[in-house]
C-alpha cells in the first residue's frame, strides 16, 4: 500500500511540475527573445523538480521543456530556430533529427544531470544551501553547454549563415552567446533554485508518508 501511495504521489507531483514547465514556457518570462537565440528560464523548474523528485522526474521535465521549445521555435521562429525545430530544418530529415537532439535531447539531460548532481552533493555532505546553488548553476550550464556545443558541432554552417559570418568566426560567436546569455542564466538559476528548492524541501514532507518524510527532512538539513 505504501508503495502505491508513493508512486501515486510521485506521478501527481511530476504532472504538477510538468504543468509549471508548460505554463512558464508559454509566458514571456519563459522564452525571452534575443536577437539570435531565445534565452530561457524554463530550465529552473526542471532542475528543482530533479532535486525534489529525482533524476527520472528531471528527465521527464526536461523532455517537456524540449517539446515546448520545439513548439515555440516552430510557431515564433528566430534566426536560430532551424536548430530547435525539425519543421524548420534546412537540411532535410537529418537536420530534423539534429534539431530534435538540440531541443529535446539536451534538455532531458538537464534534469538527469541535476538529479544526480544533487544526489552526489548530498552523499558527500555538502551543506544544503550550497548544494542547491551548485546544482542550479551547474544544471543551467549543462543546458547552455550542451545546446550551444551541439549547435557548434551539428549546425556550424547554418549558424554562420544565420549570423552572416565566416565559418572561422562560429566558435567565437558561440562562446559570446555562452558568456552573454548562459552565465547570467546560470547565476539566476543558482539563486532561484536555492530559494525555491529550500522552501519545497521543507514543505514537501508534510504531504508525504513518514518514511519519505524522514528522507526529505534529511535532504533539507
Amino acid at each position: 500500500m505504501y508503495s502505491k501511495q508513493k508512486d501515486t504521489r510521485w506521478i501527481v507531483s511530476v504532472a504538477l511540475m510538468v504543468a509549471v514547465v508548460v505554463i512558464l514556457a508559454n509566458t514571456p518570462l519563459g522564452m525571452i527573445q534575443l536577437p539570435i537565440i531565445k534565452a530561457t528560464t524554463v530550465h529552473i523548474p526542471v532542475i528543482i523538480g530533479a532535486i525534489i523528485l529525482g533524476p527520472l522526474a528531471g528527465g521527464i521535465l526536461g523532455a517537456a521543456f524540449g517539446i515546448c521549445s520545439v513548439i515555440s521555435n516552430t510557431m515564433t521562429p528566430s534566426l536560430l530556430s532551424f536548430a530547435f525545430s525539425p519543421f524548420l530544418s534546412t537540411t532535410g530529415i537529418v537536420g530534423g533529427i539534429k534539431a530534435l537532439w538540440v531541443a529535446v535531447g539536451c534538455r532531458i539531460l538537464i534534469g538527469v544531470a541535476a538529479g544526480w548532481l544533487w544526489i552526489l552533493f548530498k552523499k558527500v555532505k555538502v551543506p544544503s544551501p550550497v548544494a542547491l546553488a551548485l546544482t542550479g548553476f551547474l544544471g543551467s550550464m549543462v543546458n547552455t553547454v550542451l545546446v550551444m556545443g551541439s549547435i557548434y558541432l551539428l549546425f556550424a554552417q547554418q549558424y554562420a549563415e544565420a549570423n552572416e559570418a565566416p565559418m572561422n568566426a562560429v566558435f567565437g560567436l558561440v562562446m559570446a552567446t555562452v558568456t552573454a546569455s548562459g552565465i547570467p542564466e546560470a547565476v539566476a538559476a543558482a539563486v532561484l533554485v536555492t530559494v525555491i528548492g529550500a522552501a519545497l524541501l521543507k514543505a514537501m514532507p508534510r504531504i508525504m508518508p513518514e518514511k519519505k518524510r524522514r528522507t526529505l527532512a534529511e535532504s533539507a538539513a
